[in-house]
C-alpha cells in the first residue's frame, strides 16, 4: 500500500510538473499551439488574443459579415444594381465602360485565385495597418510593426529614412490609381477601384500604358509583380460603408477600408500611424505641411468607430508621438 501511495504521489508530481511546463512556456511563446488548444479547443485562431473569439459582444458581431469576401475574383465579381449604381456614383466619369467584359480582361492579366479564406484553429496570422500620420515620427515602433506577418501600407508611405518608426517590411500595399507608385517585386499591390476606369487603368499599367488621365493626371506605367495585384471587391466596399460607417460621408477613406480589409483576412491587428499627433496637427509623417481634410470622408464618425475597436479588444491602437 505505501509504495501504491507513493507511485500515485510520484505520477501526480510529474503531471503537475509538465502541466506547469507547458503553461510557463505558452507564456513565454505566446504563439505556441498546443498548449492553447488543450485549454481552449474551440479558440478560432492560435494567437493570444483571436479578432473573433465564439463570445464576440453583440456590437461586434452585428457588424462583422464574413460572407463577403474583401477581394474581387471572377466569381464574384457580379454586382448587384444597387451596388453597381452606388459605385459608379463615387467619382464621374464622361464615358463608362462595360464592367463585365473589364473584368474578363483583368483576369487575364492578373491571377483569379480566392486568397486568405484559410482560417483555422492554427493560424495566427498577425497585422500591422501602417496609416500615413505624423504621430510615427519619434515612434521607434519600426521593429514593432515589421515583427507581423502583413504589413498593410497605403498610398505614398515612403519608408527610407523613416525605418526606425515605420519599419522597412511592407506585405501589402492599398492604393488607386491617382496615388499609385512603384513597387518592389514581393508586395502585393492592393487596388481600391472607384469606378471601372480604375480597373481599366490597372490593367494598362500594367501591359500597354495607355491611359494616362483620370479625373487626373495618372501613371502611365507602374512596377508591380501581376502575380500578386488584387482588387478590393466593389460589393466589400459598399458592405463597409453601409455595415461599418452606416452612410456616413460620401465613401470611406483609404485608412479605413484598409483596416476592414485586415479584420477579415487576418486573427490580431494592430494599427499605426492614425490619427493626429500629440499636439493636435494633421500632416503626413514625411511632411511638415498640414493636411486639409477632405469633404468626402467622415473622419469623426471612422475615428470614433476606431475607438470602439480599440474599446471592444478587437484592434490594438498604437497612437505614436
Amino acid at each position: 500500500m505505501l509504495r501504491r501511495r507513493i507511485r500515485t504521489i510520484a505520477l501526480l508530481f510529474c503531471v503537475i510538473t509538465f502541466t506547469m511546463f507547458l503553461f510557463s512556456y505558452s507564456l513565454w511563446d505566446p504563439s505556441h499551439f498546443f498548449f492553447k488548444q488543450a485549454l481552449h479547443p474551440k479558440r478560432p485562431c492560435s494567437c493570444r488574443h483571436c479578432l473573433t473569439e465564439l463570445d464576440d459582444d453583440p456590437w461586434f458581431a452585428d457588424h462583422l459579415n464574413r460572407s463577403i469576401h474583401p477581394l474581387m475574383t471572377r466569381e464574384n465579381s457580379v454586382l448587384s444594381e444597387e451596388t453597381y449604381k452606388w459605385w459608379q456614383s463615387l467619382q464621374s466619369v464622361k464615358q463608362r465602360a462595360n464592367f463585365s467584359e473589364v473584368v474578363e480582361e483583368l483576369f487575364q492579366v492578373i491571377p483569379d485565385e480566392v486568397l486568405y479564406m484559410d482560417a483555422s484553429p492554427m493560424r495566427c496570422r498577425t497585422c500591422a495597418v501602417v496609416g500615413n500620420s505624423g504621430n510615427l515620427i519619434g515612434s521607434d515602433y519600426g521593429d514593432l510593426i515589421d515583427s507581423s506577418k502583413f504589413v498593410f501600407r497605403m498610398n505614398h508611405a515612403p519608408t527610407r529614412g523613416f525605418e526606425m518608426d515605420v519599419g522597412t517590411r511592407t506585405t501589402h500595399h492599398v492604393m488607386y490609381p491617382e496615388s499609385a507608385i512603384d513597387l518592389d517585386n514581393d508586395t502585393r499591390l492592393v487596388l481600391i477601384p472607384y469606378k471601372t476606369l480604375d480597373i481599366q487603368w490597372l490593367i494598362s499599367a500594367l501591359t500597354t500604358g495607355t491611359i494616362k488621365q483620370t479625373y487626373q493626371s495618372v501613371p502611365a506605367r507602374i512596377k508591380a509583380n501581376r502575380d500578386k495585384v488584387v482588387i478590393y471587391n466593389p460589393t466589400f466596399f459598399k458592405y463597409v460603408y453601409d455595415n461599418w460607417l452606416e452612410g456616413h460621408g460620401r465613401y470611406p477613406s483609404t485608412g479605413f477600408l484598409s483596416l476592414l480589409l485586415a479584420l477579415h483576412i487576418c486573427d490580431e491587428v494592430s494599427v499605426f500611424g492614425f490619427g493626429a499627433d500629440q499636439s493636435g496637427s494633421w500632416h503626413h509623417y514625411w511632411e511638415d505641411n498640414h493636411m486639409k481634410h477632405t469633404g468626402v470622408h467622415d473622419g469623426d464618425y471612422e475615428h470614433n468607430l476606431t475607438s470602439l475597436l480599440v474599446e471592444n479588444h478587437k484592434i490594438k491602437m498604437f497612437r505614436g508621438t
